[in-house]
């Protein structure tokens, strides 16, 4: 896709709850767009990035002997590939128990100044990666390296991560309360539904607060359809 989403959208985005985006993509349809069995390695902190993926298999020698070609290798372009507003989203099919880099190969993602790092794998010298200064979301942290377990196999695809489908350049969300993924081709829609979304909210919420209400006398369709017509008027 062609699209770039850019710096001022993301922008948008970091004010905005996880919950609520997660809301807005899937008012539009996109009902597997949150991610499990994946811990923020980096608590308290946001991360937002077009997503660069790279997708694991398992390890098979003969497919390795191909695929592993050092600096040229599919994890090393798909971290070459990102920069500053970039994620890398490596998708293991939840081998949290295997990890796709740790210390020295994720160097690269500080090296290239990317956004941070999302995976259903693992991660392997977490105090060290962390210390490089990005964000960092995985299944899980182990001491255990890639081979013979699993091979990075190809680089800006389609890919399953966390039990969702990611394509290259879709937005990616995430804080301690989980992962979302904005399919790229409706980012714009869907943070103006989740701006205003949040804003019916609170205008609910002193209603309630102001009435001494049960929140369920304004906190419902009917109130946000009324207010959004108001809005319209």
């Amino acid at each position: 896709m062609s699209e770039v989403i850019s710096q001022a959208l993301m922008d948008r985005y970091r004010k905005v709850g996880v919950p609520t985006i997660y809301s807005g993509v899937k008012d539009k349809g996109f009902t597997q767009c949150y991610m499990k069995g994946v811990t923020n390695f980096s608590p308290g902190q946001r991360l937002v990035g077009r997503a660069r993926t790279v997708r694991y298999l398992p390890w098979r020698p003969d497919i390795a002997e191909d695929t592993d070609r050092g600096e040229d290798s599919p994890e090393y372009r798909a971290m070459g590939s990102c920069g500053p507003g970039d994620v890398l989203v490596a998708g293991v099919s939840g081998r949290k128990w295997d990890a796709i880099g740790g210390d020295m190969v994720l160097l690269h993602l500080k090296m290239v100044e990317a956004e941070g790092v999302i995976t259903d794998g693992g991660i392997r010298d977490v105090g060290e990666v962390l210390s490089y200064g990005y964000k960092v979301f995985a299944g899980g942290r182990t001491p255990a390296g890639r081979g013979p377990a699993i091979m990075s196999y190809e680089d800006g695809t389609v890919i399953e991560c966390g039990g969702i489908t990611i394509r290259p350049g879709d937005l990616m969300v995430a804080d301690d309360d989980g992962i979302v993924c904005v399919p790229q081709q409706h980012a714009e829609e869907i943070i103006r539904w989740a701006e205003e979304h949040e804003e019916f909210e609170q205008e609910i919420k002193s209603m309630i607060l102001k009435e001494n209400v049960p929140p369920g006398k304004y906190y419902n369709a009917a109130m946000f359809e009324c207010l959004h017509e108001k809005r319209k008027r």
